[in-house]
């Protein structure tokens, strides 16, 4: 397999925890995502991605976008370790944690977006961080609640092994931590924070661990 990361997307990362925790071996092929104004832009990469983003996953000559589906796909009969309880309210659940996440939280963080926000519409950084700090604590909090209140929560995000929730929320948190985001308020997702990073498939997936980390 082949993947098209970017070291800081915290989309690729979800995508390389997940490939970790599977034991499936991959290449990176590192997209820079501003370096030339942004290598995701060129004309052969739109073709493998018309979004141009990251990542992509080839295996078998196809390719597949979107880290969620990427991660369903990984899922799906390829090796053992299961990110997806059997129990279909379990699976809901697990789902939701990190469809809270990739589609509520994430989207408001994006590169592209942070961008739109100094360029067109001429917010100083400033304005950007405190915008992007706003919706930071949205989610997080949100996300805090919900695990802190559920009995369903362990170690983890589900239970006592890490799945697909957990691919989504280590990532995030690393954004979080990156812009100085005061996390203080989050103990639950702190906790299980720590308890994925002791996982060498967590460790390997990092960003600094990564061939094109700067």
């Amino acid at each position: 397999m082949k993947l098209y990361s970017f070291f800081r997307s915290s989309a690729a990362y979800r995508v390389r925890i997940a490939l970790n925790l599977k034991g499936l071996p991959y290449e990176i092929l590192p997209v820079h995502l501003t370096r030339g104004g942004g290598e995701q832009l060129a004309p052969g990469y739109r073709k493998l991605n018309p979004q141009a983003l990251v990542p992509v996953l080839e295996d078998a000559g196809r390719m597949f976008t979107q880290s969620l589906a990427i991660i369903e796909y990984l899922e799906g009969g390829l090796s053992p370790g299961p990110l997806l309880p059997k129990d279909t309210a379990a699976r809901a659940r697990v789902r939701a944690l990190a469809l809270a996440i990739a589609c509520d939280l994430h989207p408001l963080n994006n590169l592209r977006v942070l961008n739109y926000l100094t360029g067109p519409m001429g917010l100083t950084d400033d304005a950007k961080q405190a915008w992007y700090r706003h919706w930071i604590a949205e989610g997080l909090s949100a996300l805090e609640a919900s695990l802190s209140g559920d009995r369903d929560t362990g170690r983890f995000c589900h239970g006592d092994a890490p799945g697909l929730a957990d691919c989504c929320l280590v990532p995030q948190l690393a954004n979080a931590h990156r812009f100085k985001c005061d996390v203080s308020a989050y103990p639950t997702l702190l906790r299980i924070e720590k308890n994925c990073q002791a996982l060498d498939a967590f460790q390997r997936a990092a960003p600094g661990r990564q061939p094109d980390a700067e």
